[in-house]
This record gives structure tokens, C-alpha cells and sequence, in this order.
């Protein structure tokens, strides 16, 4: 793939072809990126009715997942759910953070589950894709009005996100909170400002993060960090003061996960390096495959989220030891669906 220019506020600087379409544009040999205009977010409707995705993964701590948005505006160069917007016949590139699909009917959709008899009350995670709380919510309030539904069957939930947006929530999570039934986590990537708005050019800065962290103990809501992705030669000696930071905010816990680069993701994250970082490349994925035994990525679970290797063996230790030093290394209070509800069901007394 050619090393494009970067484009302000965005992570790719190329659409690359779809690995399930057979027609791909090639421009022609004087073609120079830097005089097309700005690329411009399009909102697309989602009508799927099926509100919940089913997660089988042994590695991951629930079965249902939420998540209001298709591809995210953050324009993470690393993130991992890229190809998945292949699957809409869009790219994994640009198109990921420019062309969002929007679940306008998930709130309608969740209430109609939840009153299901079928339903078995249990936790959901949001945000274990793309982003729940990306810029666009701020005008729609997608994720806000699934909460109120959360909220009002007391159905357990867990937040991912990067985005301070959340703590526009706090009355909501503060709410299922009480009943043992929300907790959020806070991805921190880098203190680094520089860096972060680089690699993740439309998410909250990290100081803002910090600050979603304070602001949610303070409302009640049990608060972790993942330090996510930890990218080998790029951030992984900022571990030790991202917990440090995370721990004088008020978190609870926190844990990592090891950067991996599916499929098209491997070739938009090593151009993103040449682009911004040009002469590290090589260290960096030369890293990234010590952790995945040679490859740029190992799907196998139990082994995608850490590696394995020397490295990946040094770097969990080290963070166990930085972890427990700040008082990190206690679980966050698991959710409970004990005080779920079916408001307007009669109850009888047999």
C-alpha cells in the first residue's frame, strides 16, 4: 500500500480494496492525494432488528454485546473491528471512520427484549467494537436512550469507551449502579497528547479520559482503565505512569491488551507509521510479531489479548508489578442481575 499525506483529524489516509469486492479504484500514475478535498462523515440508517450480537469468545466476559454504531469516527488507526465494515461493502480505511452506520431503532428494539419472557436477565457489553460514546452521540443520544432502557429494567451493563462523553451519563450509570448493575472502563492508550491525536485523532484527549474516570467514582459508578492497545515499541513504557495517573483518578482496577493487526488493518497501521513515524516502523512491527509468533497477528484465544514470547512475558510482569503498587490489581465489584425488573408486570403470589 502507498503511503498517502495524513489528513487532519483523521487516523487512514487510503481506502483500501474490499476483500470481498472485485472492482477496486487504482489511480492513475499522476494522481496526488493531497489536492482531494477533505473527506466528510456520512450517517447511513441500520435497519437490522436483531439489537444484541452473540459473543462465543472463551476471553471475553459476557455473551451479548450492544453497540448503537457501525464503524467510528475516532479513526483509531489500530482498531481491530476495521475489517468489519467490509462486510458492508465499505472499506476498512477511510471509510471505517467517515461512512458511520447508525442503529437508529436500538432503544425500541432493546426494550421490546427485555420484555420478552425469553430474556434471561444477564450483563451486555456496549462498546466492545466501536466506540458508543464517538462524536456523532452527542447529537443523537443513541447510546444515552439504550441506557435509559438499561436503567429502567435494571439490566446489567458494561461500558467501553475513550470518550469522556460519558460522563454526560453518570445520573444513568450512577442509577444501575446502586443496584450493582453498571460498570465502565476507560481506555487509555498514552499520555502523550501529541501522540494521541495522532493515533486516535477524534477521540477525547488523555487528560479528558482521566478527568471521565474522576467524575464517574464520584457519581458511584465502579471505574477501570484498559490500557488498550499496548503497542510494543510505541507506548508500552508508558505503563507504568498510565496507572499511576489512572490510580489518583479514582479507578478501581485495570488491565491491557496487547495491539494485534488483522487482515487489512496490519498494512493501514504500518502506512500510519510511515506516515508519522517514519524509521520506527520496522521496530515496531519487528515487536508485533515477537508477540505473535512472527505473524502480525494471532487470533487464537487466550493468547490474542496478551501474546506470548519474551516480550510479552516481560510486559505482563512489569505491569503486575506497577499495577499492585498503585492499588490497581483489585477486580472491579462484578454486576449482579438481581434487581432486574419487567416495569408494569404483575407480580402474583405464587
Amino acid at each position: 500500500m502507498s503511503t498517502n499525506p495524513p489528513i487532519r483529524g483523521r487516523g487512514a489516509a487510503e481506502n483500501p480494496p474490499n476483500r470481498f469486492t472485485p472492482i477496486a479504484r487504482v489511480p492513475l500514475p499522476d494522481y496526488d492525494p493531497s489536492e482531494d478535498p477533505a473527506p466528510q462523515t456520512q450517517f447511513f440508517r441500520d435497519a437490522t432488528r436483531d439489537v444484541l450480537a452473540t459473543n462465543t469468545s472463551p476471553d471475553i466476559p459476557f455473551t451479548y454485546s450492544l453497540n448503537p454504531y457501525r464503524g467510528c469516527e475516532h479513526g483509531c488507526t489500530y482498531c481491530y473491528a476495521r475489517p468489519t465494515h467490509e462486510y458492508l461493502g465499505f472499506s476498512a480505511g477511510l471509510d471505517f471512520e467517515t461512512k458511520i452506520v447508525v442503529k437508529e431503532d436500538a432503544p425500541e428494539l432493546l426494550r421490546k427484549l427485555f420484555r420478552s419472557p425469553k430474556w434471561q436477565p444477564q450483563s451486555v457489553g456496549i462498546g466492545s467494537a466501536t466506540d458508543p460514546y464517538q462524536p456523532v452521540e452527542r447529537r443523537l443520544r443513541l447510546t444515552r436512550r439504550c441506557l435509559e432502557v438499561f436503567a429502567e429494567f435494571r439490566n446489567p451493563v458494561g461500558v467501553v469507551t475513550k470518550s469522556a462523553l460519558v460522563t454526560r451519563d453518570a445520573d444513568l450509570l450512577g442509577e444501575l449502579a446502586r443496584h450493582r448493575a453498571a460498570a465502565v472502563f476507560l481506555s487509555v492508550t498514552t499520555l502523550d497528547p501529541d501522540l494521541a491525536r495522532r493515533m486516535e485523532p477524534r477521540a477525547a484527549t488523555p487528560t479528558a479520559r482521566l478527568r471521565a474516570v474522576e467524575e464517574l467514582r464520584k457519581a458511584g459508578v465502579p471505574v477501570g482503565v484498559m490500557v488498550a492497545p499496548v503497542v510494543p515499541g510505541l507506548t508500552d513504557h508508558e505503563a507504568p505512569g498510565i496507572l499511576r495517573a489512572a490510580a489518583d483518578a479514582g479507578a478501581t482496577t485495570a488491565c491491557y491488551v496487547v495491539l494485534r493487526l488483522p487482515l487489512g488493518v496490519k498494512d493501514l497501521f504500518a502506512a500510519w507509521l510511515e506516515r508519522h513515524y517514519p524509521g520506527r516502523g520496522d521496530k515496531v512491527l519487528g515487536r508485533i510479531r515477537d508477540t505473535r509468533g512472527g505473524k502480525l497477528n494471532d487470533s487464537r484465544f487466550g493468547v490474542r489479548m496478551r501474546g506470548e514470547g519474551e516480550w510479552a512475558e516481560t510486559f505482563n510482569q512489569l505491569f503486575k508489578v506497577a499495577r499492585r503498587k498503585v492499588g490497581l490489581d483489585r477486580p472491579l465489584p462484578e454486576v449482579s442481575a438481581a434487581a432486574f425488573r419487567r416495569p408494569g408486570q404483575q407480580l402474583t403470589l405464587f
